[in-house]
């Protein structure tokens, strides 16, 4: 059986490495450390070093603070969303993050074609329908979304935060689609079955 050969991770160019400034370099060894691998989207975004930080910053402030989301759900909102802006890169990574943090090995890919028929709690089908909303209909976002929200048991600031990472998942999977960014190959099977001891 052959292969297709390895396709490139941008459209653009990717920096090496020992090319990089030292706190972006340091980040993504860093992030290596931890993962195994350096994750395409490290080095694809490493191409413009003031955007990568401002990306990263808000990327942080909206997915490790605390909050009434689970680190889970809000994995949750970057798949259900992009697999609605049809993003393959933010798809298949964060589906792999969702299946580590949820421990279901199913869930990512039920959420990502159709959260409505996902093994997921009513709660979690709320915050999803908010989230979809954001992403595809957001001038019509009312008192009525926010009710159904709150029904829930979600705070007007939960809201905010399912907003917020709505869009800027939309800014990140139009980034990852218009510059051809590829998922690496160790995201589509972390989460799936039991790791190698």
């Amino acid at each position: 059986m052959t292969h297709a050969p390895q396709a490139a991770i941008s459209r653009f160019p990717v920096p090496a490495l020992p090319d990089l400034p030292e706190d972006i370099r340091a980040r993504i060894l860093e992030v290596q450390e931890k993962a195994g691998f350096v994750p395409n989207v490290f080095l694809a975004l490493a191409h413009r070093p003031d955007e990568f930080r401002a990306f990263f910053a808000y990327h942080d402030a909206l997915m490790l603070k605390e909050g009434g989301l689970s680190k889970g759900e809000r994995e949750m909102i970057v798949v259900a969303t992009s697999g609605a802006n049809q993003c393959l890169y933010c798809v298949v990574a964060h589906g792999a993050i969702l299946r580590i943090y949820e421990k279901q090995p199913l869930l990512a890919d039920q959420v990502a074609v159709n959260y409505r028929k996902a093994d997921i709690t009513p709660r979690q089908r709320a915050m999803l329908d908010f989230a979809l909303k954001v992403s595809q209909a957001s001038a019509e976002v009312g008192e009525e979304d926010f009710a159904a929200l709150r029904a829930h048991g979600f705070s007007d600031e939960d809201g905010w935060d399912i907003a917020a990472i709505t869009a800027f998942f939309g800014l990140s999977n139009r980034m990852a689609n218009t510059i051809g960014m590829r998922p690496n190959d160790e995201f589509f099977l972390m989460g799936r079955v039991p790791k190698a001891k």
